[in-house]
């Protein structure tokens, strides 16, 4: 481990230096001397016939209720409360914003009781693991407030998934007397702490678990969680480094870039850059999963459009696509599933193209040399291919070139020879200086963090809605893991039964909302009008200083305020039919929550749910 991490250091730039002194600003709910928790109605999952499972692999935590934060009344006399003992732990890949988590939650903590102590494992997950701690103080955040990276304590593996790794971390739990352990960390680190919850009660441990949604990759996106820490930032710089290569584009003239951008396999920071830069092409995984466009249909398409650009007498232009795209072809994906089930049966990595079926071996030696290295890397922690080192935007550039030169030869294209440039911007954005949202935004989280523990709640994620909003109409809230999770099912259809455990999956770009809708009716003008935006680099003081993504501003989100309304008509109407009243009142009632109630079946049926297009294999 990292002897530096959690060192002071001097911060060097000017820029640094102030950034450590912007103070971030907190909602209303979270700001007295008091914070209350105010208990909801008991919850389900987003996927009712999955509901059954969910509760047999959690039954200590399932349907606990929703609960929201809010202040106490003026003037309520703070009585003493007792010390607090929390463990924090960095399980997720660098998000720009996750050290504010720490301090936010550090601030709360010695506001609750100046005696509570904060713990940070030092490594990540392994320092979790091996109880190797760092106290968190003023002194120790002073150089870290508003930073980029994770270097305050590090991170490793990011997971706690093993019997052994959860009784290890059980073990620490006791072994510093923890009341509460917070985990920050996307989708995996998420369904782990959830797992991690269960087993605690299950074995009596006292360690309240909790965890904090931060993620680059923006995918942890639910009912309850609008956006991740980080994901802003990172979307942000990238947008400005895409803007640049399109004016590099077209001041040369000449070149086709294809841009890869990091997100794992949902494509939503590709589909935030492209509406923040305006590239000419956008390829969604979303979209190809949905369409089941081969590897083939997707060259044609692209070599449409470079083609239509050459009409113009356009030879340049710039192409977008996520890391995740090349798990969105199916017979890529089925390609890549195959060569799993060899990594995981031991099979040597030399003896791999051998032990693969007909079909797939053929689809692999059609792969350029690059690809195939590539894809035979050994998988992530989660067991998934390393998206991030297969080279997906040479592939797409390596066979539209060889589509092109085909084109040319039958005489079907008479333009000048395509060129391409590649570049993947993935690890430049991980550690940048978080925006003003990211900053507020983690800040408020780690103070929700403390009083879900002071609480007594256990696994629970702390959540904000009405983000698009100013912070002073934030709404915070506690919402159970358990609520966002959900079982892969093979079968998309009346038929089809859950697999698998339970777990908290990453939420594909809805391609039915107003933001995807926004994209459609400006991809003709993007491909072929060379409307390129600038958007430049993160403002942290003055105009556009506090822009905030473009596909969190336009989709309505407020979920949280949405059920408030529905409980205001619920009252009403428990108001208004009450024994006494007239039979036509009661009748219409009975007739208006009959439609409802055959509405609400037929929208929870398995085939119309809300669940990403990666459920179904």
């Amino acid at each position: 481990m990292n002897a530096d991490f959690g060192a002071p250091k001097e911060l060097a730039g000017g820029l640094q230096q102030r950034r450590a002194l912007y103070q971030p600003r907190l909602p209303p709910c979270l700001q007295g001397p008091t914070v209350r928790a105010e208990y909801g109605e008991a919850t389900t999952t987003i996927d009712p016939t999955s509901a059954h499972v969910v509760a047999q692999a959690f039954p200590r935590t399932y349907g606990q209720p929703l609960v929201t934060f809010l202040t106490d009344a003026a003037g309520k006399t703070v009585e003493q409360r007792p010390p607090i003992r929390v463990g924090v732990v960095f399980s997720g890949r660098q998000s720009p914003g996750g050290h504010n988590v720490v301090w936010g939650l550090h601030d709360a903590l010695k506001a609750y009781n100046p005696q509570s102590v904060l713990y940070g494992f030092v490594g990540g997950t392994e320092g979790l693991f091996a109880n190797k701690t760092l106290e968190i103080t003023d002194d120790v955040l002073a150089s870290y407030k508003n930073q980029g990276g994770f270097d305050l304590l590090g991170r490793s593996i990011d997971q706690i998934r093993t019997t052994k790794q959860v009784n290890a971390a059980m073990t620490t739990c006791r072994s510093l007397n923890l009341d509460g352990l917070v985990i920050i960390g996307g989708v995996t680190s998420n369904s782990d702490a959830a797992q991690l919850a269960e087993t605690l009660i299950q074995n009596n441990c006292k360690t309240k678990v909790v965890g904090v949604p931060v993620s680059l990759n923006g995918d942890l996106k639910n009912q309850f969680v609008e956006t991740t820490v980080g994901f802003d930032t990172v979307c942000k710089v990238n947008s400005q480094l895409v803007s640049n290569v399109c004016l590099d584009a077209i001041s040369a003239g000449k070149y086709y870039y294809f841009v890869r951008l990091m997100g794992r396999k949902a494509s939503h920071v590709a589909f935030e850059c492209a509406l923040q830069s305006h590239p000419n092409m956008l390829i969604l995984g979303e979209e190809v999963a949905l369409s089941k466009l081969t590897l083939m249909e997707i060259i044609n398409k692209i070599c449409d459009g470079v083609q239509a650009r050459a009409e113009l007498g356009k030879y340049h232009g710039v192409l977008l696509i996520p890391e995740g795209l090349i798990e969105s072809i199916p017979e890529m994906y089925a390609l890549i599933q195959e060569i799993n089930i060899l990594h995981n049966n031991n099979v040597p990595v030399t003896e791999m193209s051998s032990q693969l079926s007909p079909w797939a071996a053929a689809l692999f030696q059609f792969l350029p040399p690059f690809i195939r290295r590539e894809l035979l890397l050994h998988q992530e922690s989660d067991n998934s291919a390393q998206l991030s080192q297969i080279d997906t935007e040479q592939l797409l550039a390596h066979l539209v070139e060889a589509e092109m030169i085909k084109r040319t030869k039958e005489g079907r294209y008479k333009g000048r020879k395509f060129s391409s440039v590649c570049h993947f911007f993935g690890y430049q954005a991980r550690g940048s200086l978080p925006s003003n949202f990211d900053c507020d935004y983690a800040y408020a989280l780690g103070h929700i963090s403390l009083h879900m523990i002071a609480t007594g709640l256990t696994g629970y994620m702390a959540t904000v809605a009405n983000l698009k909003d100013p912070v002073d109409k934030w709404r915070c809230a506690a919402a159970p893991l358990t609520a966002m999770m959900s079982v892969k099912r093979h079968l998309r259809g009346p038929g089809a039964i859950p697999i698998g455990k339970p777990a908290i999956h990453p939420s594909p770009i809805d391609l039915k909302g107003k933001a995807y809708e926004l994209l459609r009716e400006k991809a003709s003008s993007f491909l072929l009008d060379d409307f390129y935006r600038t958007p430049g680099g993160i403002q942290f003081e003055g105009p556009g200083s506090d822009a905030k993504p473009i596909t969190l501003t336009i989709e309505d989100q407020d979920y949280m305020g949405d059920i408030e309304i529905l409980k205001e008509y619920l009252s009403k109407v428990k108001t208004m039919v009450k024994p006494g009243c007239s039979r036509e009142v009661l009748k219409a009632a009975i007739s208006s929550m009959v439609s409802v109630t055959d509405v609400l079946t037929v929208m929870s049926h398995p085939l119309n749910a809300e669940l990403p297009l990666y459920h179904f294999n």
